[in-house]
């Protein structure tokens, strides 16, 4: 069974394609030529080449045409598909200005975090279209009454505008640390072997920075090969979104309930044994995403620790857990959104 985001028909409940893209296969690999491109082209900066050389290099790079299955017998036999990449370009060109000071760790991150970042500018905006589309529910229903509840049970009585906004409040929250969140992320991974740029030279730090502004990202003092708090910082965040998100599916599952009909829905999902039914499936999935995201989280913090220089195990999680994390966070947006164009009434008579 593959997973529930690609799943023939589950992907339909769970599948984000626009995210799905920008973290695919064919994404990443041309993720990590581009980086292989970058590194032959400002090689002269740190005395690998010379610039003709690395100048005509890059050029073929970016002229290769891959397919991803050709990295998989590579991978089951390295554990990266790197090594089988850069014989492949290599082979491919009939250049040797490539790779050299580099490891695999430098492309698989780069290439990650370039997915990372284009899928936070998503989450982004639609972290601003759902913001603007509670701010419509509220001018449309705010001033109606509901019962405030506590644990559940009946308290006082409050309006629209004071529970939606315990759904919309925290977006721009969310966006403020997402701001905070990229400069740290947004980096280059250049380390080499032992990721303490040695085979770099005096003109590491001229080389990190061209490479960097090639692939629109930016620097750090040293290689983040064993410090992954950024990467860790980025999947809390997501959860914290999911989190936000599956508050509001909750609320609105609760609402939505027969005998207390605070919300009445359109397009709610049908059930095989009781037509009459209107299941709030789209409120239902903002919970189920944030309680997996909860889940993935603690397996990202669990990557946080990298044995000495680099490690295996914990990086090799990562790989699992970010894009599912990235696609569930993407997917309970849009399906927020969504579920706020599909609520028709919300309270009782105006105040």
């Amino acid at each position: 069974m593959t997973s529930a985001f690609d799943h023939p028909w589950l992907s339909g409940l769970f599948a984000d394609e626009e995210i799905s893209a920008l973290w695919s296969a064919d994404a990443q690999l041309a993720h990590m030529i581009a980086f292989e491109a970058a590194w032959s082209r400002h090689g002269h900066l740190a005395r690998l080449w010379s610039e003709a050389d690395g100048t005509r290099a890059a050029s073929a790079i970016e002229a290769v045409s891959l397919a991803p299955a050709e990295l998989r017998e590579g991978t089951a036999q390295d554990g990266v598909c790197v090594p089988a990449l850069v014989r492949l370009l290599k082979d491919l060109t009939g250049e040797s200005a490539i790779h050299k000071g580099a490891t695999s760790q430098d492309v698989i991150d780069t290439a990650t975090v370039l997915s990372l970042v284009q899928s936070l500018d998503v989450i982004d905006q639609r972290l601003v279209d759902l913001g603007d589309a509670l701010s419509d529910l509220e001018a449309r229903f705010g001033n109606r009454p509901l019962m405030g509840r506590t644990r559940m049970q009946a308290a006082v009585p409050i309006t629209v505008v004071d529970r939606v906004q315990a759904w919309r409040l925290p977006l721009e929250t969310h966006r403020d640390r997402l701001a905070q969140l990229r400069p740290r992320v947004a980096l280059v991974q250049i380390g080499g072997a032992a990721g303490n740029r040695t085979a770099l030279g005096d003109g590491t730090d001229t080389f990190c920075t061209a490479v960097a502004q090639e692939l629109g990202l930016g620097t750090s003092p040293r290689a983040w090969h064993a410090m992954r708090d950024g990467l860790a910082e980025a999947a809390s965040t997501l959860s914290l979104i999911t989190g936000t998100l599956g508050k509001m599916g909750q609320d609105i599952c609760l609402m939505a309930q027969q005998g207390i009909d605070e919300i009445t829905l359109a397009g709610g999902g049908g059930s095989s044994a009781m037509p009459h039914k209107q299941n709030p499936v789209q409120a239902e999935l903002l919970v189920t995403l944030a309680r997996f995201n909860a889940v993935q989280l603690s397996g990202m913090h669990h990557a946080l620790i990298h044995e000495q220089e680099r490690s295996g195990a914990a990086w090799a999680l990562e790989w699992m857990l970010l894009p599912q994390m990235v696609q569930a966070t993407g997917r309970a947006l849009d399906g927020a959104i969504d579920l706020v164009g599909q609520t028709v009434d919300i309270g009782g008579s105006e105040t």
